[in-house]
């Protein structure tokens, strides 16, 4: 398989839009001061004998701002989704009335909103060396390449740096949104 500069920059950058994809995803499961229902997408539930997505068992809304609302599909579930939420380091409280579950959000403490902002800053460490990882694969596919001369080698591994330098970037901001919606009060 014969690939050209032009080839490893497109891959290079595909993989760091995807990490800093990731990396908003996963920002979006950070409780902050806001109902969302984003943070309720990595609970798992115990049902029909497998753990499942809680949005696949049921539909999640915010009505508030302060709370969500949590409706299952199977009635019979209302007990293991409660018990999913309770089990999630999330440190929510769900209450059940036999249909709905309601959960609202407490006010977090700041002893909270410093340890949320250190969870946001290692998941946007994680995504930085994923990003680098897709630079330093993407330079030696380069070195590789064959009947190239080395300043177009030379060119396209500073093209890689200008991408990679922009997709820190990216994530340096989502970092600086997401710490403001954390310690806002």
């Amino acid at each position: 398989m014969t690939t050209t500069l032009a080839d490893q920059l497109k891959h290079a950058k595909q993989l760091m839009d995807k990490t800093v994809e990731a990396v908003k995803r996963e920002f979006a499961t950070v409780r902050t001061g806001k109902a969302t229902t984003a943070l309720l997408d990595l609970v798992r539930v115990e049902a029909y004998g497998n753990d499942m997505p809680l949005t696949q068992v049921a539909s999640v809304a915010a009505p508030e701002p302060k709370l969500l609302t949590i409706q299952p599909w199977d009635k019979t579930l209302l007990k293991a989704i409660e018990k999913a939420i309770l089990a999630s380091d999330l440190g929510l409280t769900p209450s059940n009335d036999g249909n709905v579950i309601r959960i609202p959000l407490p006010p977090l403490t700041e002893e909270r909103r410093k340890e949320l902002v250190k969870v946001i800053h290692k998941l946007a460490e994680e995504g930085r060396v994923a990003i680098r990882h897709a630079r330093t694969e993407s330079i030696s596919k380069i070195k590789k390449i064959e009947h190239v001369s080395e300043d177009d080698k030379k060119k396209g591994e500073k093209d890689i740096q200008k991408v990679h330098d922009e997709h820190l970037k990216l994530v340096d901001g989502a970092v600086k949104a997401k710490e403001a919606e954390i310690m806002e009060v």
